[in-house]
C-alpha cells in the first residue's frame, strides 16, 4: 500500500522528535501504536466477515446443487423400497414353498410307513 523505507521512517522520527519534543514523544508513540493496532484489528475483522460471507455463499450454492440432485435421492429411495418389497415377497414365497415341501414330505413319509 505505502512504500515507506527505512530512510523515510528515520526522517519521520527526527521530525516528530523536533516537533513534539523528547518528553511527549514516548506517549505519542504509544498512542499511535494503539491506533495502528486498532486499525489492524478492524481490518482483520472485516476480512473475517468477508470470508464468512463467502463461505455462506458457498454453502448456499452447495444447498442449491443438493436441491437439483434431490430427484436422484428420491429415485434411490424408491429403488430401495422396491428392492425391499421384492425381498419381502421372495421371503414369503420361500416360506410358502418350505411349508409346501414339509407337507409333501410328511405326507410321503406317512404313506411309506403305511405300506
Amino acid at each position: 500500500m505505502f512504500d515507506i523505507g527505512f530512510w523515510e521512517l528515520s526522517v519521520l522520527g527526527v521530525v516528530a522528535l523536533l516537533v513534539i519534543g523528547p518528553e511527549r514523544l514516548p506517549g505519542v508513540a504509544r498512542t499511535v501504536g494503539a491506533w495502528v493496532g486498532r486499525g489492524k484489528r478492524f481490518i482483520s475483522s472485516v476480512k473475517a466477515d468477508i470470508d464468512q460471507e463467502l463461505r455462506t455463499d458457498e454453502l448456499k450454492r452447495i444447498l442449491e446443487n443438493q436441491k437439483t440432485l434431490n430427484p436422484m435421492h428420491e429415485i434411490m429411495e424408491e429403488t430401495t423400497e422396491s428392492l425391499k418389497e421384492v425381498g419381502r415377497e421372495t421371503t414369503k414365497t420361500l416360506n410358502e414353498a418350505k411349508k409346501e415341501h414339509e407337507s409333501v414330505s410328511s405326507h410321503s413319509e406317512s404313506e411309506s410307513k403305511s405300506t
